[in-house]
């Protein structure tokens, strides 16, 4: 089975607030979500291209796994949790599955 992820890209538009937010979701939601989702592993990205712009990346071993977790009431919780400290943060959410892999071993 190939490896999915779960991709939640969100938008910080108020330059001041992003330290703030980037140590929101370094200290409390990137690892409450990590535990919740049971995830294999997780990555955060600022876009260089836009530095609005900031993507969390949630690694499952397959489809099952993911569904689980974003499909239980705990993600109902998350999205609570992080509405309520970011009223004003849009997010979409993605959900891939990876197709090939290169590099070394």
């Amino acid at each position: 089975m190939s490896a999915h992820f779960f991709v939640v890209r969100a938008t910080v538009p108020d330059a001041t607030k992003r330290a703030e937010f980037d140590t929101w979701y370094s200290k409390e939601h990137m690892p409450d979500a990590v535990k919740t989702f049971k995830a294999e592993k997780a990555w955060r990205f600022w876009s260089v291209s836009d530095p609005a712009v900031h993507e969390a990346v949630y690694q499952f071993a397959d489809k099952a796994s993911l569904d689980r977790a974003i499909n239980g009431e705990e993600m109902k919780r998350l999205i609570a949790d992080f509405n309520r400290d970011w009223p004003g943060v849009t997010r979409t959410r993605e959900i891939l599955v990876r197709a090939e892999e290169f590099g070394a071993a």
